[in-house]
């Protein structure tokens, strides 16, 4: 089985969230079960540098604006095509924001650009490699199903996932043409949305299936208060839609051989020299009360703004929290004045790897207030570090926790705390809960245990994406 998998960023050549982490990790997770997917990555200049170049397969001498080459690599253990369109991704800032923060104005020809690319090598292969399947990811490699319908008129099967419905890829309708679609597309049926061209609505209209990151998340999409307006295109599809979870890379995250950890561990007791190293780190003083940590965007998404109203609970409890992350201006300013009103309080703004691990290992808690999750790869980190989730009852938070109720605690099978609804003082109501279990160290402990116990990495995830595509092709 041969996969060909579009997308518009993948570890370790460019990310910007967890679209990247799990378009990294499928290649490697697939191979075991027989699968060859092959990953196709505009060229931005970080994922030229590396991964270097390679063979030219296919060439355009004018793809929305300018020459461009396919060319294909073996690079960090991946077969890697790389659509190297200088005018189009050979520039400064994010994969989708200038250097200003600001939407590059022509995202839609960039990646209608990477779907043609992807829908061309599906219907035509190069090298003596064709995919069975094309495997389009979010709105970026949207129309990728559509081209390859309309355009190349070859039946391969196709799938499209989506990771966060909240992205669309819109573009004004007199950019038809430009983009290569045709008018008698751009209906309610088709690809027009409230008049507007929509890339992600192409791929859930012209896909065979759909998959999204978690089985909850494939329910809240079909309901108009998770699916952004496109709920009643997923509701008419819902036959053809599936959640499979995310899954994390077990090797990069593995607390027995973590290099950036202060002392790694394999049991929770482990954890004790770590906790004082990241108190150390954060300048954070001792405490008996549980130590907690945020590692997220600051978005609205992310519902930072519900754990500012509950921090005077946790802080009651002798509890104490050390956030990583940058985002919305104004949380992040919120956050800073946070810390300098509160000594158990400490913000790092940006990002840094190594430093999440170290947060991860540290922590007796993490809290994942969401108010929407397609799935969350935050909450598997920590359970596989024996750091206890508090989180949203939404999405993939709610299909990787086992929440501390009665039930579970006697069965001695939690390995987390949900709340719900997503609100403030839910949240407030949980961490009462957190600080009761904590002081309940047996209870604890065996919270521990079963957190680290938990299965996170791909390996059932990629049986049932292999399952999906073997569904998609005819025997």
């Amino acid at each position: 089985m041969k996969v060909l998998s579009v997308a518009s960023e993948c570890v370790p050549f460019i990310k910007t969230g967890g679209l990247a982490d799990v378009a990294g990790a499928l290649p490697a997770a697939l191979a075991l079960q027989g699968v060859e997917m092959r990953v196709l990555l505009p060229g931005y200049p970080e994922v030229l540098r590396k991964a270097g170049d390679g063979d030219t397969i296919l060439e355009e001498d004018g793809l929305f604006g300018g020459p461009a080459r396919v060319y294909f690599t073996r690079a960090k253990g991946f077969g890697l095509y790389v659509l190297d369109a200088p005018h189009l991704f050979r520039r400064e800032g994010t994969p989708y924001l200038d250097a200003d923060g600001r939407d590059w104005p022509d995202n839609p020809e960039r990646f209608a650009a990477l779907s043609w690319a992807g829908a061309r090598l599906a219907a035509q292969g190069a090298g003596g490699w064709r995919p069975d399947v094309l495997h389009a990811h979010d709105w970026q490699a949207g129309l990728a199903p559509l081209y390859l319908q309309r355009h190349f008129r070859v039946h391969v099967p196709t799938v499209i996932t989506v990771h966060n419905v909240a992205f669309h890829g819109a573009a004004q309708a007199d950019r038809l043409a430009a983009l290569r679609l045709d008018a008698t597309d751009f209906t309610p049926e088709g690809i027009e949305f409230w008049g507007q061209i929509n890339a992600l609505k192409a791929g859930l209209v012209f896909s065979d299936r759909i998959t999204t990151v978690s089985p909850t998340y494939a329910r809240e999409l079909t309901r108009p208060e998770f699916g952004a307006g496109l709920d009643g295109v997923i509701r008419a599809r819902a036959d053809r839609l599936c959640g499979i979870l995310n899954g994390i890379d077990t090797d990069a995250w593995d607390p027995k051989r973590d290099p950036d950890l202060a002392k790694p561990y394999s049991a929770p007791a482990g954890k004790t020299a770590n906790k004082v190293a990241l108190r150390a780190e954060f300048g954070l003083p001792d405490s008996d009360g549980p130590l907690c940590i945020v590692v997220s965007r600051m978005t609205q998404q992310k519902g930072l703004d519900l754990l500012l109203d509950a921090l005077p609970t946790l802080m009651e409890c002798g509890g104490q929290l050390a956030v990583l992350g940058s985002g919305d201006t104004a949380l992040e300013s919120a956050w800073q004045r946070a810390a300098a009103e509160n000594p158990s309080v400490a913000v790092r703004i940006g990002y840094d790897e190594a430093l999440s691990h170290r947060m991860m290992a540290g922590a007796d808690a993490i809290i994942v207030p969401s108010r929407f999750e397609p799935c969350g790869l935050t909450q598997l980190y920590a359970l596989r570090y024996g750091t206890i989730p508090v989180v949203a009852l939404t999405g993939g938070l709610a299909d990787t926790v086992i929440p501390a109720n009665p039930a579970a605690l006697a069965a001695g099978a939690a390995t987390g705390i949900q709340f719900h609804p997503v609100g403030a003082q839910a949240l407030n109501l949980a961490m009462f809960d957190l600080c009761a279990l904590y002081a309940d160290q047996k209870t604890w402990g065996q919270m521990r245990r079963n957190a680290m116990a938990q299965p996170v990495g791909w390996e059932r995830s990629a049986r049932a994406y292999a399952d999906l595509y073997a569904d998609m092709v005819p025997a």
